[in-house]
């Protein structure tokens, strides 16, 4: 026992701080500069979002939300100076186009010089024969003018009375014609879509008949018919177009909506029965074209005749070769930097809010930016708040 506690159990003590002194000196000197292997770890590539042209159909179809009217009632004027005569209608009553309304007397001056002379009277003395003979008065006469309805619906008004003098051009009461008109606003690019495209359009009055057709759309400048109603002229220059409308992006697909710039209307067939006030959508299709190159509207500067778009630079040779090995690390990390893209003036025809015809400029396959670099870019749709790459 004695040889144990001072012989062997020294001895074992030794040897176990001799096993501890060998590894923390292997740990420190000879693992410690072995050189491990890299682990990977999560990575994130920041790349352009680039688009290849190809060819699809491009319907230009434009969808605008508009109201029902009633139309302004029509005025009825004088056609002549003189006196009321006669009425023939009360307010209220219905009326014709051409139906008389009242009738105006008006005296006719003789002319000069075609008064009739009077008699001398019999038996007179010779200077009383030889006096010049006072003319007699002439009796006035009068012509009798009907002032006729100019529309046809219900006489709103009538202000005139028996007796009443009355002028030229003088508004003497209104026929309220009893149609109703659809109307809506159309913003910049929509306008720029209906240019020249005259056709029908298709009206769905919400709560009302079945979808209707209309086959003469008005487009009026918004501008124009403020500056002419103010001037007393006509209101703008009306154009007619084909009616049905989607609501549509401007240049680089920019959010639907903006100020109002032109207004398209519709009268409403007679036969349809509809109420001042109720909505309604105008659904116009302004042209199709069938299997032609196009690309997204982010993808182009402009909308309508001409266009610039930006050609994808290829990728960096060093910057591919690591992709692909998987080790961009080191030097290898060092990739020569990529080009800058190429503009490109492009020629466009029919858009239909998303994808815009190219004409002319652009080949099947040629890769663009999907978005216009420094555009600002717009939400995702189907995420709240987040922003698509390259605005």
């Amino acid at each position: 026992m004695r040889i144990f506690r001072r012989v062997i159990m020294p001895i074992a003590w030794l040897v176990v701080f001799a096993v501890i002194a060998v590894a923390l000196v292997k740990i420190a000197f000879v693992d410690g500069l072995r050189a491990e292997p890299a682990l990977a770890g999560p990575a994130a590539t920041i790349a352009t979002p680039v688009f290849q042209a190809s060819r699809t159909t491009v319907t230009n179809r434009v969808e605008v939300e508009a109201t029902v009217q009633s139309d302004a009632a029509a005025d009825v004027r004088n056609t002549v100076a003189g006196t009321v005569n006669h009425v023939f209608l009360e307010p209220g009553a219905p009326v014709r186009n051409g139906d008389p309304l009242f009738q105006v007397r008006s005296e006719v001056q003789p002319e000069a010089g075609t008064a009739p002379a009077a008699a001398a009277p019999a038996g007179g003395n010779a200077e009383q024969d030889s006096a010049p003979a006072m003319p007699a008065a002439a009796k006035p006469t009068y012509t009798y003018t009907n002032v006729l309805a100019a529309s046809t619906g219900v006489l709103k008004t009538l202000t005139v009375i028996i007796d009443q003098q009355v002028s030229v051009g003088e508004v003497a009461g209104t026929v309220d014609p009893g149609t109703f008109t659809v109307s809506g606003t159309v913003d910049a690019a929509q306008q720029y879509r209906l240019l020249a495209k005259p056709g029908s359009a298709e009206i769905s009055v919400i709560g009302g008949p079945a979808p209707f057709s209309c086959a003469d759309p008005v487009l009026t400048s918004i501008a124009a018919a403020s500056e002419g109603s103010g001037s007393g002229g006509t209101a703008g220059v009306a154009r007619s177009v084909a009616a049905a409308i989607m609501p549509v992006p401007g240049n680089g697909a920019p959010a639907a909506g903006g100020a109002a710039t032109g207004r398209l209307s519709c009268p409403v067939p007679a036969d349809i029965t509809v109420f001042a006030g109720l909505g309604a959508t105008m659904t116009v299709t302004a042209g199709e074209s069938v299997n032609v190159i196009a690309v997204p509207l982010t993808a182009v500067r402009g909308t309508v005749a001409d266009g610039i778009v930006w050609m994808a630079a290829p990728a960096p040779e060093g910057a591919a070769n690591g992709a692909a090995n998987g080790t961009a690390t080191g030097a290898d990390a060092a990739a020569p930097p990529a080009a800058e893209p190429e503009q490109r003036t492009v020629k466009l025809g029919l858009n239909d809010g998303a994808m815009v015809e190219v004409v002319s400029g652009l080949a099947e396959g040629d890769a663009i930016l999907e978005f216009v670099p420094g555009a600002p870019g717009q939400p995702d749709a189907g995420i709240p708040g987040a922003y698509p790459m390259g605005g």
